[in-house]
């Protein structure tokens, strides 16, 4: 195997979490909610993948108990802002802490336990082919799946009555609301979906990323996925690419502190949410700027009344 292909598959390994716990928020927070427990709900993810993998020896039984821890976790924000009112960001950062308490105290017992991992697809020459093989018909089916997701959720969004009620709830739910659209209903089906997603990111770090469980091996990863759905403007395309694009940074800091790089480790570490911080800077400060340029460009005359 060549390093521009190791790169590369290592770089799409480290992009799939990213990229499922991304979508999943990208479609609540175009339901016009905002759910900042994903760093919880992925880490529930991988403590309950882990441990119903280990278990059962299934990757699937594992990749469906993530799911459900995911999703259980989204029901309690969704009851608690949708039901009760309760303001979102503080009961976002309320189940990220106790996301990652729950799953401290679900995987106790699986530290230093190891699984076999996801298998991969194998077609046979097509998987042996120089360079492409591995890249295009290597993969596990998480890598497969979160490209299928975020597909369906532009199809969804874009091309179905549901994904236009959907975002016309996230743009105006009073509008909606006033139509007779179940505003509540959707966002909690959102919301639900986004959990999901979430505990199925979290999970596959466990199940197919590194075959073992150790406290808190999201490692941020639930906020990178927050700031990729800003980074990708709401669209699914976008967001596929803002994924790579974190994923490749992780990767190259690895091998730049591999190489020998007189840079310290730490620093290099903190390059994707360095990376992060810097890319919401920019699309603020874009924002900023083609709101105040906007009147002039359009040519507009604001003419008081008399």
């Amino acid at each position: 195997m060549g390093l521009a292909e190791a790169i590369i598959l290592a770089v799409l390994a480290a992009s799939t979490p990213l990229l499922l716990a991304a979508a999943g928020e990208l479609v609540a927070e175009r339901a016009g909610v905002l759910n900042l427990g994903v760093e919880g709900m992925m880490i529930m993810g991988a403590a309950c993948g882990f441990a119903g993998a280990y278990l059962t020896g299934s990757t699937f039984i594992g990749a469906l108990c993530g799911i459900v821890a995911g999703a259980a976790l989204s029901v309690v924000f969704a009851v608690l802002t949708l039901g009760l009112a309760v303001n979102q960001v503080a009961t976002g950062l309320a189940l990220t802490i106790l996301g990652i308490g729950l799953s401290g105290l679900i995987g106790a017992g699986f530290v230093g336990e190891k699984i076999v991992s996801a298998p991969h697809l194998f077609v046979p020459v097509l998987t042996d082919l120089p360079f492409v093989g591995r890249i295009l018909f290597g993969q596990d089916a998480f890598v497969y799946l979160s490209l299928a997701l975020v597909g369906g959720i532009w199809w969804f969004l874009y091309r179905t009555r549901s994904g236009l009620v959907l975002r016309a709830i996230g743009d105006n739910h009073t509008s909606a609301h006033a139509l007779g659209y179940p505003v509540l209903q959707i966002r909690m089906l959102a919301v639900l979906f986004g959990g999901a997603c979430a505990g199925l990111g979290g999970a596959y770090l466990p199940l197919a990323y590194t075959p073992f469980f150790i406290p808190g091996m999201t490692a941020g990863r639930g906020w990178i996925a927050l700031a990729l759905v800003v980074f990708a403007s709401w669209r699914p395309g976008r967001l596929v690419i803002g994924a790579y694009l974190f994923g490749a940074v992780t990767i190259l800091q690895l091998h730049a502190q591999g190489a020998g790089f007189g840079i310290p480790s730490q620093l290099m570490t903190s390059l994707p949410y360095l990376a992060t911080i810097l890319v919401l800077v920019a699309i603020s400060r874009a924002r900023a700027t083609a709101g105040s340029a906007a009147p002039a460009s359009l040519g507009v005359v604001f003419v008081p009344d008399r």
